[in-house]
């Protein structure tokens, strides 16, 4: 990779920004209510003005998971592409034609979710229902992140056309992986959102098929995680390495691993679903043994990381077995938030391992722990790492400088946002444990020991909430200085390069329909006979399988 590659111009800038913009607003009004909720849980609160719980919850699960992340992924991704492969002018309109249409869905779903209509929390299980336009807002989003895909895959296209025969630089590569694990996974959102839960909320049909809806909603939510997850992971693979003085391991390991999160991430959403009935326990066991296979490319993650981290460390000249260790720049916040970040995947990982296991998900199923491990993946080691790639992005849109004093701020920015998460994720866990229930303001179960004990858990998490909410004031405070206040200057766009070391990459990896295909049938293997069961077999008065073909 290359990076002198020409400097983004300031019409791909100020595209970026907007979904910045949106990303760091979501994320005050998210947090929030975030905190407001911990301290409802812990008893020490209550809402004022008729506000209820769920109305909280709904939000702040809603416009952290999918705005604050979907935003800025979105524009992360189309700064990288304008980097590497460059954008025209018909491009960027497509773009921010994409932006507008999000746009719009995100305010109308956040009006009928702040108007009280819409309680139905970010998974918005059946039977609980909203107003249709929580719906349609949501459609609107997914079709504008669809047109993000499209235009992502459309520049990546043209520039194999201007360069045959070369290799796809890294990033793009990365962004066009994770574009697709994005459109396939949203397809069940879409099916769910538009065949089943918008015509029942309009009145126009009397039931819905639950099992069918949960189960095309967590084809989507898994894969989500991932769709959260890779684009840290390109920050780690292609950017980190130019930050710390060294160059990328392998190109091609890093290609393979997400070519593993493509394939390997879709079909494995009944391990969220493992307590339901109506699906065989066989088929469950079988997308429990595909969701292990997400290990492979997170170890190979973890092991390229590593290499790099220790080459670059050797090659300033640190020879003894974790010398290089001290050569890691950690008072560069540029480095210091996603490794923050890294280093918290280790028990976030462990947690997933427990969460998609037969028989230790019976142990944690539908309790907070499940919560706290969110707060531990997207809620710590994403969001860390956007942090991190905040630092240097921003200012390189805005033509400032990353000052002295942002790079302090920043470093006990992250120093806050861990303490509060181990505080607040670790009595998550605890209480799990103890059989807590999640999605649920359980103060109200006062009385027993039990829910005592409970309530100390919850005080606790209303204490670590407090301090992650000072750390998002921090971190909005940040963002806009750097945007507004910040001394004019340049800041360094960082992109590594592969080290000359490395093994040539294999052309195979670059064979889309290869890929694509083996994804395709890997979902069709395990979700088509499942599927056609739950039609089948459909409760009295559920649509079933004959409606469907009608």
């Amino acid at each position: 990779m290359n990076d002198k590659v020409k400097d983004i111009n300031k019409d791909d800038g100020k595209l970026v920004m907007a979904h910045m913009y949106v990303a760091f607003i979501s994320l005050f009004i998210g947090g929030l209510m975030g905190v407001l909720q911990t301290m409802v849980r812990s008893g020490t609160f209550t809402l004022p003005f008729g506000i209820g719980y769920y109305q909280i919850l709904t939000v702040h699960g809603v416009i952290l998971a999918l705005v604050l992340t979907t935003f800025f992924i979105v524009g992360f991704q189309f700064a990288l592409m304008s980097k590497t492969v460059g954008m025209s002018d018909q491009q960027r309109e497509s773009a921010w034609f994409g932006y507008w249409i999000m746009l719009f869905g995100t305010i109308t779903t956040a009006i009928t979710i702040l108007v009280g209509k819409a309680n139905v929390l970010y998974t918005f299980y059946a039977p609980l229902k909203a107003y249709p336009t929580f719906y349609i807002g949501l459609a609107l989003v997914v079709i504008g992140s669809w047109i993000a895909c499209f235009t992502n895959f459309r520049q990546l296209a043209l520039w194999k056309k201007h360069h045959p025969g070369e290799k796809s630089p890294l990033l793009a590569y990365m962004v066009v992986i994770n574009m697709l694990l994005w459109f396939i996974a949203t397809l069940g959102l879409a099916a769910t959102v538009l065949i089943q839960f918008i015509p029942w909320s309009l009145g126009m049909v009397d039931t819905i098929n639950v099992l069918v809806s949960r189960t095309l909603f967590w084809y989507f939510g898994h894969p989500l995680v991932y769709f959260w997850l890779l684009p840290a992971y390109m920050a780690w693979y292609a950017i980190i390495p130019k930050i710390i003085g060294g160059k990328i391991f392998s190109d091609s390991l890093a290609r393979l691993a997400f070519v593993l999160f493509l394939m390997f991430s879709i079909p494995v959403g009944f391990h969220h679903q493992l307590t339901e009935p109506g699906i065989d326990p066989l088929w469950k066991f079988i997308q429990v043994v595909l969701t292990f296979m997400v290990i492979i490319p997170s170890l190979l993650t973890a092991f390229s990381m590593f290499a790099t981290f220790e080459l670059a460390g050797r090659s300033k000249g640190y020879t003894s077995l974790f010398g290089w260790f001290k050569a890691l720049p950690w008072k560069d916040v540029r480095f210091f938030a996603p490794m923050a970040g890294m280093i918290t995947f280790i028990p976030a990982g462990t947690g997933g391992i427990i969460n998609a296991s037969h028989q230790m998900n019976q142990v944690i199923h539908n309790t907070i722990w499940v919560t706290g491990h969110f707060h531990l993946t997207v809620g710590t080691t994403v969001i860390l790492t956007f942090f991190g790639i905040s630092y240097w992005l921003i200012p390189s849109l805005t033509g400032r400088r990353l000052t002295k004093k942002v790079n302090t701020l920043g470093m006990i920015q992250t120093f806050v946002w861990m303490i509060g998460m181990f505080i607040m994720s670790g009595s998550m866990h605890i209480a799990g444990l103890l059989g807590a229930p999640r999605r649920s303001s359980y103060s109200e179960y006062g009385g027993s020991e039990q829910a005592t004990e409970w309530i100390g858990y919850q005080i606790s998490q209303a204490i670590g909430g407090s301090i992650l909410f000072i750390g998002i004031i921090l971190m909005v405070y940040i963002f806009f200085y750097m945007v507004f206040a910040a001394p004019k200057g340049y800041t360094e766009f960082p992109m590594a390069e592969v080290s000359e070391n490395a093994e040539p990459t294999p052309k195979f990896l670059e064979n889309w329909k290869l890929w694509i295909g083996i994804t395709i049938a890997l979902i069709l293997f395990a979700y088509t006979v499942p599927f056609i069961d739950m039609l089948h077999h459909s409760p009295p008065g559920s649509p079933g399988f004959e409606d469907l073909i009608r």
